[in-house]
This record gives C-alpha cells, sequence and structure tokens, in this order.
C-alpha cells in the first residue's frame, strides 16, 4: 500500500459518515481530493447533499465532480467538514496549510458541528512543530509581520508569486521548536497585519488515519492524555 492508497482509504472511511441532507465542508489539497472523490461517487449513486469549499480549487473540483457547491458566505454552519492536515499530533493538535488554505480552512472547521482530519500514517507525530507554520499576511503589513514572526524565533519566508485565494501573503514559518503551541498561537494572532495561521488546537473532533491499508478511527473525548 503506497501513501496514496491510505489517503484514499481514510478518506473514503470519513465519507462514510456523511448523510443525505448535510452540509459537508471541503478542504483543500491532495488528501482532500480523495475525499471529493469518494464524495462524489455516493451523490453519483443517491446521496443528496450540499457543499461549502475551503478552496476556489476545491470549488471548481467539486462542481466538476457533480456536487452541488454553495457560498460559505451564505451558511452559518456545516454539518461536517473534512479536511487533510500537515501533522497531527495525539492532542489533535495540528498544522495544516501548506496548500494555503488555511484561513478559509479554519473557518469552515470552526463551522462544522464535527471536523474530521484525514491523513496516512505519515503525518500523525509525537508531537507537532516540525512542520512549516503558514500565516496568512496581510501585503500592506507584510515587513513589519515578517519581522516580528522573526522576533518569535521563527526562520521566515515569504511563498514566491502566491496571494492566498484571500489575495493576501502566506508566510512559511520554521520554529526549532514548539514548546508550547498555544502560547505561540496567541503570540502570532496578536500581530498587526496577520489574519490567520495554521494551527488548529481545539478544530478536530476526529481522525481517520490510514497506515499500510488499514485505517484507525480515534475521537477527540476517546484519546489518552
Amino acid at each position: 500500500m503506497s501513501a496514496e492508497d491510505d489517503k484514499r482509504l481514510a478518506a473514503e472511511a470519513a465519507v462514510a459518515e456523511v448523510r443525505d441532507g448535510m452540509t459537508v465542508g471541503l478542504g483543500t489539497g491532495s488528501t482532500a481530493a480523495f475525499a471529493i472523490s469518494a464524495l462524489a461517487h455516493r451523490v453519483a449513486t443517491g446521496l443528496k447533499v450540499q457543499a461549502v469549499a475551503t478552496s476556489k480549487a476545491t470549488a471548481r473540483a467539486a462542481q466538476s465532480a457533480g456536487i452541488e457547491v454553495i457560498d460559505f458566505a451564505d451558511c452559518p454552519a456545516v454539518d461536517i467538514a473534512i479536511d487533510g492536515t500537515d501533522e497531527i499530533d495525539e492532542r489533535f493538535w495540528a498544522i495544516k496549510g501548506a496548500g494555503g488554505a488555511m484561513l478559509r480552512e479554519k473557518a469552515v472547521a470552526a463551522a462544522a458541528r464535527r471536523f474530521i482530519v484525514i491523513a496516512d500514517g505519515s503525518k500523525r507525530v509525537a508531537r507537532i512543530g516540525a512542520a512549516k507554520l503558514p500565516v496568512e499576511v496581510l501585503p500592506f503589513a507584510r515587513s513589519f509581520v515578517v519581522t516580528k514572526l522573526a522576533a518569535l524565533g521563527a526562520a521566515v519566508s515569504i511563498r514566491p508569486d502566491y496571494r492566498t485565494d484571500n489575495e493576501n501573503l502566506v508566510a512559511d514559518c520554521r520554529f526549532q521548536s514548539m514548546a508550547d503551541p498555544r502560547a505561540l498561537a496567541a503570540q502570532i494572532m496578536s500581530i498587526p497585519g496577520v489574519l490567520g495561521h495554521g494551527l488548529f488546537l481545539d478544530e478536530v473532533d476526529a481522525t481517520y488515519i490510514a497506515a499500510r491499508g488499514t485505517v484507525a478511527r480515534l475521537e477527540r473525548d476517546e484519546r489518552s492524555d
């Protein structure tokens, strides 16, 4: 079994939770693409759902696959959201945003009654912090924000020739250590000009993680502390 096979299996397991009449949040990235495919298959066989997309690319992919996509701006709540991750640990803390959609992903995750992360086994870590942490930055405040992020201990690089769907920049931050992600999240969000970041510390309700062809589901209230 390849990592791609495991992503597909995790996505299919999560999409099996979707029921008729639900509004489904669809994430962005290579793993979320498998969820779009699995949901499209169920729609083609009679499932009736609406979806909100966390990026323009996801909206296009979902619509092309036959899934009805509605504007999240008109959607106060989501029944279930499914998305991938860059890292996730046993505390259900995750780093997301390699695809640049972390601000929209966080909004949809927060609106969801149930937010599921899907991944292959390589994304499961003992403690988050090795992956780059993306931060969405107002272009007007670029230099100021980069200086402040560096003062927090980050090696910062602005993604070249890239704008988010919100027309903002992404600063990828590499920290040598991330001893206190909650404190770090608060410090980052206190910087004027920062619009969002990829630390997901409270949003995840469940994970489906596949390794070597076996899918394991873990619920937040069942985890070992």
